[in-house]
């Protein structure tokens, strides 16, 4: 792709004013335009904004300092990076081109370029759909992991299907994207790091999917070779809240990236919904404070979630379940399927009664050797009708739920 000189100086200041978009926007419209912030003129400290920041807190200050770094390196540095791109396949959206994502130029203080990695044209990815957020707690629980499941499921039936954007990490985000892929729905990732790596690698085969499904993609403000530091979520957070209309916080603690993002979506006058959990539960203690605070709307069931997003009424048992439509229970499915004196039978209806039981919880329940729980749950899980975590917790498919 050709790009113009206009594209290189927004690259470059991308990468200078990264963490204060607002004070390049600031200098861009003094100067005439992002070029013009590298003329002589523009290093004159008087043509600094006043104190602004796009990241919450203290750090009010206009940064003066920066315009030390306005220099003809600045602009050889981003020639490099998008030949660099190029080379690679990916891409580089600015705030001056058509297809960069309409909600979020509109946010204050607008990442100046976005990195894209997809096989579809930006405006495939982020102009046909609304798009959702979903976050959430990395140390999800399977009352969580259910429910995000559900609930995806039932925006994939909705009669206005949306694009699932998340951020790419472990639990919520991992299955909120994963979920997309399996029904169908675009997803968006926003990542901490550079557009050249994966973080985590365990999603390493998961950003691959991403990137080869039509309507898919990766996006990242960082440069390449950005590492996935600690203050690098917030700039992503903020990016997943601008891109959407409605943010779903799944599982939160009182203290995390999902409340981040939660409050970024307020500032952006997005809506935000919350999935409400027992109040002794530390992993739902967030979204609970969130409803509390009235900063989130209360989800109470994918039905009316769907309805509340504008995207029209999903038909009756939306989400997945396995009774929708056809009056069968759980109990006659797993006779039907392993002998109504099978172990399969009363592990499946304990499950339904105690999400994210044990096996060793189930095996002293159900006054069963713990082996031949353990060969049941194995061939369960085979047949998509339970999955069990890294604790071992057991929990129904969406499918059974």
């Amino acid at each position: 792709m050709n790009y113009s000189d206009e594209h290189v100086a927004l690259c470059a200041l991308n990468k200078i004013f990264g963490y204060h978009p607002t004070i390049a926007v600031s200098l861009i419209e003094k100067a005439g335009s992002a070029l013009g912030c590298f003329s002589s003129a523009a290093h004159d400290p008087s043509v600094m904004p006043g104190p602004s920041s796009v990241m919450p807190g203290p750090d009010r200050a206009s940064h003066p300092e920066l315009l030390s770094e306005l220099t003809p390196s600045a602009l050889e540095w981003a020639r490099n990076e998008l030949s660099r791109i190029d080379s690679r396949g990916y891409r580089f959206l600015t705030i001056i081109d058509e297809d960069y994502p309409e909600p979020l130029r509109e946010c204050a203080g607008p990442p100046l370029g976005l990195y894209l990695n997809g096989c579809s044209s930006p405006t495939e990815i982020f102009g046909l759909r609304p798009m959702i957020a979903f976050v959430g707690t990395r140390d999800i629980s399977p009352y969580g992991r259910l429910w995000c499941q559900k609930l995806v499921r039932a925006l994939a039936e909705a009669p206005i299907q949306p694009c699932i954007v998340s951020g790419m990490a472990l639990g919520a985000d991992g299955i909120a994207h994963r979920t997309a892929l399996e029904c169908g729905l675009g997803t968006i990732g926003v990542m901490a790091t550079g557009i050249d790596s994966i973080y985590p690698v365990q999603h390493e085969r998961l950003a691959v999917d991403i990137v080869h499904r039509p309507g898919c993609g990766l996006i990242t403000d960082y440069p390449m070779g950005t590492s996935p530091v600690a203050l690098n979520f917030l700039r992503r957070n903020r990016i997943i809240a601008g891109l959407v209309s409605a943010v779903i916080v799944v599982e939160s603690k009182t203290r995390g990236g999902s409340l981040m993002t939660a409050r970024y979506a307020c500032e952006y006058s997005r809506e935000v919904f919350a999935l409400p959990g027992r109040i002794d539960d530390i992993r739902s203690a967030g979204c609970n404070s969130l409803i509390h605070a009235q900063m989130a709307r209360i989800i109470t069931s994918p039905e009316e979630l769907v309805g509340e997003l504008g995207l029209g009424r999903p038909s009756r048992g939306a989400g997945g379940s396995w009774a929708a439509g056809s009056g069968a229970t759980l109990r006659s499915i797993l006779t039907r399927k392993y002998g109504e004196l099978s172990a399969q039978v009363r592990i499946g209806e304990a499950v339904k009664e105690n999400l994210g039981i044990t096996v060793e919880a189930l095996s002293a329940q159900l006054i069963l050797p713990y082996q031949e729980v353990l060969t049941a749950v194995t061939v369960m899980e085979a047949d998509g009708i339970l999955t069990t975590d890294l604790l071992g917790r057991c929990s129904l498919t969406p499918n059974y739920s």
